[in-house]
């Protein structure tokens, strides 16, 4: 093992490289965002065939990272839609905007830097909002959730989707990459009382045994 790798629980990496996957930066944040827009391809769309889209529906991308998935909302919306993608690394917006540049140019996607914490956002805006591979770095869970809440129309869908969920007794081989990412992982039944707290019910929950993938849904009360 070189002196500068960290295990991400199923191998070796350098742990530069992967100290972007929080907050991409500089040309190493490019690098990561490339990695994973492949790499987490499989899991996004396990994760979102557990939910529909309206062609009219206004959906939020919280945590856009290199934008696929705001690409693989816009393209099944119609022109009364709008999917946005929020990041709050600058690279991040520069990678989802270059490769969603068309649907910009379209109007049907906008791209915005912001914190989950504190978004640009009116409230009862969006009709889905979703975070992939990114709820393990926000700030202060609960509050956040209830940003999420104030942006989502009443009836809206949250919908997170994680590529690693606590399971007692297995997250040892973990440590050494929530340490350098300061990242929390969570169990599916800290996800649901976070939601409860924040004003969320109606839950629905798949976890991947294979993968340890985790996809929980639900709707603003």
């Amino acid at each position: 093992m070189a002196e500068k790798e960290v295990y991400t629980g199923n191998h070796y990496e350098d742990s530069d490289l992967i100290k972007n996957a929080r907050k991409p930066e500089g040309e190493l944040g490019h690098k990561i965002l490339d990695r994973m827009n492949n790499s987490h391809e499989e899991m996004a769309k396990w994760g979102v065939s557990y939910f529909d889209i309206n062609e009219e529906d206004y959906i939020l991308d919280i945590g856009c990272g290199g934008g696929v998935n705001v690409e693989r909302f816009a393209g099944q919306i119609s022109n009364e839609g709008k999917v946005i993608g929020l990041d709050y690394s600058d690279v991040s917006v520069e990678k989802s905007s270059k490769r969603n540049e068309e649907f910009i140019n379209e109007g049907k996607v906008e791209i915005i830097e912001g914190s989950v914490s504190d978004m640009p956002f009116e409230d009862k805006t969006f009709d889905i909002v979703t975070g992939f591979e990114t709820i393990y770095f926000w700030p202060d869970f609960v509050n956040d959730l209830k940003e999420v809440n104030r942006v989502l129309k009443k009836g809206g869908l949250v919908f997170f989707c994680n590529e690693v969920v606590y399971k007692k007794g297995e997250m040892e081989k973990y440590d050494d990459l929530a340490k350098l990412l300061d990242m929390n992982i969570y169990s599916e039944e800290v996800l649901e009382e976070s939601l409860t707290e924040a004003g969320f019910g109606d839950f629905e929950t798949h976890i991947n045994e294979e993968n340890d993938w985790i996809v929980i849904l639900a709707r603003k009360n």
